[in-house]
């Protein structure tokens, strides 16, 4: 039996990577420490109940309690650790609470796998593909520059970066994944697929920020979930130290994106708005992850379709889920321009 502490567990990806272990390695144990933030909730996880009694177990907690997180840690065996802040445009207003959650968070977890090294297998810290800045060639490999553009993304590569020095510094058995955009059930309504999903099914504007050429590397979550499984059961020799790619290498420009999804829930192109550039947008993410292909044998194997598909499903049968954060999709931000709009 594996005992696995997943930080962050109650948002989007961890929440689904809960899922997943849950159904995969039935006899395995799942600690989730969570804040419930906004974009945590309870409603994300599955219910501890019957044979999941006892072996799912929720800590609602800070992940800079150190006295709670080494409690934690010091039953594990894998820590994979999600939490953070995550949303672009919050941080352009709210970036104080970025830099303490994203490095501050991230320094106490390192500083208990430190503590407790000989019994923590694996350390997987999740980043992003923010830290990249936009592209400077046709797709990104790990070993391009960070550029954050936006504050989220200065935290995120300061988070990256402490992880890295705690490998080299204390050899802990960190893994550094940098996941391009994700898309899936039980995403926030602050992310674009489901804003634009949710917007369509309210009748109202798909709000696009600038011209619409802004383009990303969406993966489903779900075979994020199967890469970050991989990682914890792969040879640490193979993938201790490394930082690693995760994304499908294809890139869809936010308008294309948006005519998708109208398309796909048949509603007409006009609902499609454009309005003023958000301050540190970036223009373009597309991955190599060849990386992940040589050293895991993974790919993903979900088209942005079918997931589409899937995921505009899910909305449509969980609008009680998704009607609770009507409220917080969007954000009033001042433009490049001077100009005040809701992001």
């Amino acid at each position: 039996m594996t005992t696995y502490l997943i930080t962050g567990g109650a948002g989007f990806i961890g929440s689904n990577f809960v899922h997943y272990l849950r159904k995969t390695y039935p006899e395995d144990r799942i600690l989730v420490l969570d804040l419930l933030t906004y974009a945590g909730s309870l409603d994300n996880l599955p219910p501890a109940v019957g044979p999941d009694a006892g072996r799912i177990q929720f800590w609602h907690g800070d992940v800079r309690n150190a006295s709670l997180v080494d409690s934690l840690v010091e039953q594990s065996d894998v820590v994979v650790h999600f939490a953070a802040e995550t949303h672009v445009t919050r941080s352009i207003y709210d970036n104080y609470h970025f830099f303490e959650t994203d490095v501050l968070g991230t320094q106490v977890v390192a500083n208990s796998v430190v503590r407790h090294i000989a019994n923590v297998e694996r350390f997987i810290h999740v980043s992003t593909s923010e830290v990249y800045g936009t592209a400077q060639g046709a797709k990104m490999d790990e070993d391009h520059p960070l550029m954050p553009m936006s504050p989220y993304a200065a935290a995120k590569a300061g988070a990256d970066r402490l992880v890295y020095s705690y490998f080299a510094t204390y050899n802990v058995p960190a893994i550094i994944v940098r996941p391009f955009n994700q898309f899936g059930p039980r995403q926030h309504l602050e992310k674009v697929i489901p804003r634009f999903i949710t917007s369509c099914l309210l009748d109202e504007p798909l709000r696009i920020h600038g011209d619409g050429s802004a383009a990303r590397d969406f993966t489903y979550v779900e075979d994020t979930c199967r890469a970050i499984d991989a990682l914890a059961h792969s040879g640490r020799e193979h993938v201790v130290g490394e930082v690693i790619n995760l994304g499908t290498g294809v890139s869809l420009s936010l308008s294309e994106l948006a005519s998708k999804i109208v398309r796909r829930m048949n509603k007409p192109e006009t609902l499609i708005n454009y309005v003023g550039d958000r301050p540190g947008q970036v223009f373009r993410h597309t991955a190599d992850a060849a990386k992940a292909e040589r050293l895991l044998g993974w790919k993903p194997e979900i088209s942005f379709d079918e997931g589409l598909d899937r995921t505009v499903e899910w909305y449509m049968a969980n609008r009680p889920w998704w009607e609770k954060q009507l409220w917080m999709r969007e954000i009033p931000i001042i433009t490049k321009a001077g100009k005040r709009e809701l992001h």
